[in-house]
């Protein structure tokens, strides 16, 4: 009988080590903060100059005060209730008008991009309008709706509807025909090749209009209530102007700037959302 020797053991096993998760965070940390500082820095050196140029008396700083004093009136204004006051009256009538004219605008640049026939009926029309600034026919609105809100609301309806109108006419018809006709070749209905190729094709040039048109709701309003208006930052800017309080100019200035960046932000950020199929190409 022959005996079979008993195979060598194997040595244990070493224990693996866990990922070391916690080194890795302050390198994604620094590489996080190194973004944002790169991105930020065009603001911090603007910031920076505004707040030396007037100390060094290189301006005269009753009429472009250092940052540092607009940024006091701005919290002064903020913690008397002022500034909430005025931003609510902006933002209320900016907003409104901004989805009146996106459920409006949409919707009749999709059928005026789609249907042939209808565009060519219209389009003479949009040329005469599309030609025509809001800030010129601000007089007919307060003649036909009045000085209050209803003059202002349309008036931003009036200033969005165009960019969001004119860019959903583009997407649709910028829409690859090779598309179409493969959809078509596959036995897609009309209503099935709308909702599946053309309007997921049109969503970037889409929000393309409704980013234009967010920053048109707030600078044509701000225009507006500096002519009609008790509340809101455009009455604000031309109140402090006549009142010769320069920091608080500046500060609804800065006000409508920052809330023109917040509004491009969620806008951005919504075309990411609905238009999660695009790959970004830029280079870092």
């Amino acid at each position: 009988m022959v005996d079979v020797a008993a195979p060598p053991a194997r040595p244990a096993a070493a224990p693996v080590a866990a990922p070391a998760v916690v080194s890795r965070r302050p390198g994604r940390l620094l590489a996080a903060g190194g973004r944002v500082l790169h991105r930020s820095a065009a603001l911090l050196a603007l910031a920076a100059i505004w707040e030396t140029v007037p100390r060094t008396g290189l301006v005269d700083r009753v009429f472009l005060p250092p940052l540092s004093e607009v940024l006091v009136a701005w919290w002064e204004l903020l913690r008397s209730g002022q500034l909430a006051e005025h931003v609510g009256a902006s933002l209320t009538r900016s907003l409104t008008g901004l989805a009146l004219a996106v459920v409006t605008a949409i919707p009749l640049g999709l059928l005026i991009g789609w249907y042939r026939p209808l565009a060519d009926l219209l389009s003479p029309l949009l040329e005469v309008f599309r030609n025509t600034a809001a800030l010129a026919l601000l007089p007919v609105f307060v003649l036909i709706l009045g000085l209050g809100e209803t003059s202002k609301i349309a008036l931003v309806v009036y200033a969005c509807s165009w960019p969001i109108l004119l860019n959903t006419i583009a997407g649709v018809k910028g829409v690859d025909p090779l598309l179409v006709r493969s959809a078509r070749s596959m036995g897609l209905n009309h209503l099935r090749l709308f909702q599946k190729v053309i309007l997921p094709a049109s969503v970037p040039t889409v929000f393309t209009g409704v980013r234009l048109a967010g920053a048109y709701s707030i600078l044509v309003l701000v225009a507006a209530e500096m002519v009609g208006a008790k509340a809101g930052l455009g009455y604000l800017v031309n109140y402090a102007q006549y009142n010769f309080a320069i920091p608080d100019m500046y500060a609804g200035i800065i006000t409508i700037s920052a809330i023109g960046l917040v509004v491009n932000q969620l806008l951005v950020a919504g075309e990411r959302r609905f238009s999660t199929w695009r790959v970004d190409v830029t280079t870092a």
